[in-house]
């Protein structure tokens, strides 16, 4: 991990006021907030905005997620440490990485060429070799690698794509945005042996999922 003390203080700051003040309990989960660097993962001219309580523009119409959602989507997985988690738009590469502090393995899907390549060498250049990467459709899940513990979608989706509940494994977890195309309700869905539990948790605001099972090309 490349060492950023610059931007340490800022981090520390993020992690005090905007998770746990709010309702980020998990320690691991706040202690991967604090380890990731997300300042790394924008643009530089607005690194000195990386850990402020909003999402940040990446290019191709895309965002980094504000860091609260990140942590709460997290949260919602209930990671233990040894699980296959499936993320569905790399993006920048910021919630993967998250996500390797926290699960086994971390495959992540991404649909745009030029972000994927640069999602690749942010996790290159911080070490991380338990994250796997491809570009594709994430609506359509990553049947190879199947089941997951955990499946985490950053992309706004009109409804649950099916081939990602076909891919939980028993017990797994689905955490979604559905909703319109402006504002969506974080849905927490998790497989049993019945078929599926489905629970809401908060509105938020997220950019479309582009795909076949999502808002289409």
């Amino acid at each position: 991990m490349i060492e950023t003390n610059e931007f340490g203080p800022a981090r520390r700051r993020m992690v005090e006021t905007q998770l746990k003040n709010r309702d980020i309990t998990d320690p691991r989960v706040l202690n991967a907030l604090l380890k990731v660097p997300r300042h790394l993962f924008v643009e530089n001219g607005l690194q000195n905005q990386a850990y402020s309580d909003k999402p940040l523009q990446i290019g191709e119409y895309q965002t980094i997620s504000q860091p609260y959602m990140v942590a709460l989507m997290t949260q919602l997985l209930e990671l233990k440490g040894d699980e296959r988690v499936l993320e569905i738009g790399t993006g920048s590469g910021y919630q993967a990485a998250v996500l390797a502090e926290l699960a086994g393995k971390v495959y992540t899907i991404e649909r745009l060429d030029s972000l994927y390549h640069n999602a690749r060498r942010n996790f290159s250049r911080l070490g991380y070799n338990n994250i796997w990467t491809r570009i594709g459709d994430g609506t359509l899940g990553w049947p190879d690698n199947s089941p997951y513990d955990g499946i985490l979608v950053t992309a706004g989706a009109p409804g649950v794509p099916q081939p990602l509940i076909d891919q939980l494994a028993l017990g797994g977890r689905l955490v979604v945005p559905v909703g319109g195309q402006g504002t969506q309700v974080l849905k927490i869905i998790t497989r049993t042996e019945k078929g599926t539990e489905e629970k809401s948790s908060t509105p938020c605001r997220f950019v479309r999922l582009i795909g076949e099972k999502g808002w289409g090309a």
